[in-house]
């Protein structure tokens, strides 16, 4: 907490400077005339010393969370004082009306029940009481599921779930909980469900397209690695990445390292041609050019150079540190291109695989691969459900 003293002429002057140096949301904490010190304010007008303080940033954090907590109190302390009311004016009206329902009862009719009436003013009271009891009840349970409700929003806020989500995924855990399952297996259970395993061998044509920047041309040459070296499969390399500069280069080091075929195209013409020369191969991989999501031609004109190719399967390639928002432009854009399963890349550069939940959400496509490093070809790798969800609750990481 910051406190400052102020000697001020007026109060006008102290609200001035009090406002301009610590803002509006300081207090007064004290005032009091006092005289200038020395010989000379003896014979001087008094002048106002003021105290006031400001919190800061941590401290006003505290101090709101405890005026919550002081606020839920106060209101339960006020309900059952007048419980407790109710029930003292009950007794107090009930003894002193005592002649007054021994008048009423002998005016009633000899055949109506004496009690009836002597009862309807305590039934009256009682359920006030208990309405009040069933309010104060409210009351608790508002609460503790809102507690509950904020608790799970920030962890879904930790682990980088899109906001978007948020409503559903809470509604699911609440059922859940109703039906006996704690909050983090309720979790775990919805990541798990989400996600669609990846069960098709790779083999034939694989083309992999994406926005720039994403790591298309790195991923391509660990697949072409891991299937060449690994898997012992007979791996060809395409490239039709004309426009970024090194990226030929790139490639045609690691195949050569590799000893693979591979091949440049710069027009549609010469996709034919690469594919042939390639047919003897188990697995073709084809990188393309990174193209904006937002760019209608340019998503046009790599469509023609992949229905030349006539592929098995188109691998979207999207990094886990691409932005929510971005995620949904950049999977609509792409769209039109027919991908058949995602690739996502960069994971090694988020703490949190949110992301993860995000895109397979969104595309509603299987998570084919991911990608943990620069590595060639080790940092790539293929999870399973259960795997996914795992890293999601950050229970493991990958990196």
């Amino acid at each position: 907490m910051i406190i400052k003293r102020y000697l001020v002429s007026n109060m006008n002057e102290a609200l001035t400077r009090i406002r301009y140096e610590l803002g509006k949301d300081a207090i007064i904490i004290s005032q009091r005339k006092v005289r200038k010190a020395g010989f000379k304010g003896l014979f001087s007008g008094k002048l106002i010393e003021v105290t006031a303080a400001i919190e800061n940033s941590s401290d006003s954090k505290k101090s709101n969370i405890k005026k919550q907590e002081d606020s839920f109190e106060d209101s339960l302390a006020s309900i059952k004082k007048l419980m407790e009311n109710t029930t003292k004016d009950y007794n107090i009206e009930d003894s002193n009306n005592k002649q007054q329902d021994k008048k009423v009862n002998s005016s009633l009719n000899k055949n109506e029940p004496k009690e009836s009436l002597k009862n309807t003013k305590q039934d009256t009271i009682y359920k006030e009481v208990n309405e009040m009891k069933e309010l104060l009840n409210k009351v608790i349970e508002n609460t503790s599921k809102d507690e509950e409700v904020n608790t799970l929003k920030e962890k879904l806020d930790d682990i980088d779930i899109d906001e978007e989500f948020h409503d559903e995924i809470m509604e699911k855990v609440k059922h859940d909980l109703y039906e006996g399952i704690d909050e983090e297996e309720s979790l775990r259970k919805i990541f798990e469900n989400t996600f669609l395993d990846f069960k098709e061998e790779i083999k034939g044509k694989i083309v992999l397209v994406g926005p720039t920047g994403v790591g298309k041309t790195t991923t391509i040459a660990k697949l072409a690695g891991k299937l060449a070296l690994v898997d012992k499969k007979s791996v060809g390399l395409i490239t039709v990445d004309t426009y970024r500069i090194g990226a030929i280069e790139q490639l045609k080091t690691y195949a050569e390292i590799m000893n693979i075929p591979f091949k440049v195209v710069i027009t549609i013409k010469e996709m034919e041609a690469a594919i042939e020369s390639m047919k003897d191969c188990d697995v073709v991989l084809i990188d393309t050019t990174g193209r904006s999501s937002k760019n209608t031609m340019q998503i046009s004109e790599l469509r023609a150079f992949i229905e030349k190719a006539n592929p098995d399967n188109v691998n979207m390639v999207i990094s886990a540190t691409t932005k929510n928002k971005d995620i949904i432009s950049i999977l609509k854009g792409y769209e039109s291109l027919g991908y058949d399963s995602i690739i996502i890349t960069k994971l090694d550069e988020t703490t949190a695989y949110g992301s993860l939940y995000n895109i397979m959400k969104r595309s509603n496509k299987a998570i084919k691969f991911v990608t943990t490093g620069q590595n060639v070809p080790n940092d790539i790798k293929t999870l399973n459900k259960e795997e996914i969800a795992r890293f999601i609750l950050g229970e493991e990481t990958l990196c």
